[in-house]
């Protein structure tokens, strides 16, 4: 069998550790990120070209089955997938890390996008620890708030006017995320629900703090699309193939 996983998240190099002793893997990363870490197996990077290239690489590469396991926020590839899948007749798998649920005495504000992210953090205080990635912050350019931006890669403007900018990668450590939030003296923390423990010991950091949280719900699955939590549930799916 020839699996296509797409993304390049933590569970898409699992799955592909799982697969690659068993049958051909591809995996293909966007190449938003400038060293990426890079799974077993075959490796392509960079975009298909839309819905008819995605369908073009998948026949021309006799492709038996897709794993979408791209980041809980990439929504356009993951509807492109679901389009290219149904077009070239390959059944296709969603692989997504289940989300963050608020515990005992935090603090969240849940919204539906950055620009509401944005618009809700009036009145929450005068320093954000923005970790919503280096992509979007256009929808923060003209906030008053001064911000510390957590990335992989350095983002680009626009950006908000007050910014610093901490180029790290995860898993976080719980007083790691202690440390940063009493030294840059955080008022409130901006996320995206991506899920998983390795960015979520910020979280804790923040309830333990007393600090609020402003968190941007993911994008839905396509619809019709099967879903596994894990990438074991991933491999078993392709094994009954």
């Amino acid at each position: 069998m020839h699996i296509l996983i797409l993304g390049g998240t933590t569970e898409a190099r699992a799955l592909a550790g799982l697969l690659h002793a068993e049958a051909r893997v591809t995996s293909s990363l966007a190449g938003r990120v400038a060293s990426p870490r890079l799974p077993e197996g075959e490796v392509r990077i960079g975009g298909f070209g839309g819905v008819d290239g995605l369908v073009e690489w998948i026949s021309g590469h006799a492709v038996d089955a897709v794993i979408d396991a791209t980041h809980p926020f990439a929504e356009r590839i993951s509807f492109n997938a679901a389009r290219a899948a149904a077009t070239a007749h390959v059944p296709l798998l969603a692989l997504r890390r289940p989300g963050w649920v608020p515990g005992e005495g935090d603090d969240w504000r849940s919204v539906a996008s950055l620009e509401a992210a944005a618009g809700a953090l009036d009145g929450l205080g005068d320093r954000v620890f923005l970790t919503t990635g280096r992509m979007g912050l256009a929808a923060f350019a003209d906030r008053p708030e001064w911000f510390l931006v957590r990335s992989v890669d350095a983002p680009e403007a626009p950006m908000p006017a007050r910014t610093e900018v901490l180029l790290d990668r995860g898993p976080f450590t719980l007083d790691g995320e202690r440390e940063i939030l009493a030294r840059h003296r955080i008022d409130v923390l901006v996320t995206k629900d991506s899920g998983g423990a390795a960015t979520a010991p910020k979280l804790t950091a923040a309830r333990e703090a007393g600090l609020p949280v402003v968190v941007v719900r993911r994008p839905p699955v396509p619809e019709g699309v099967p879903v596994a939590a894990t990438p074991e549930e991933a491999a078993a799916w392709v094994r009954t193939r």
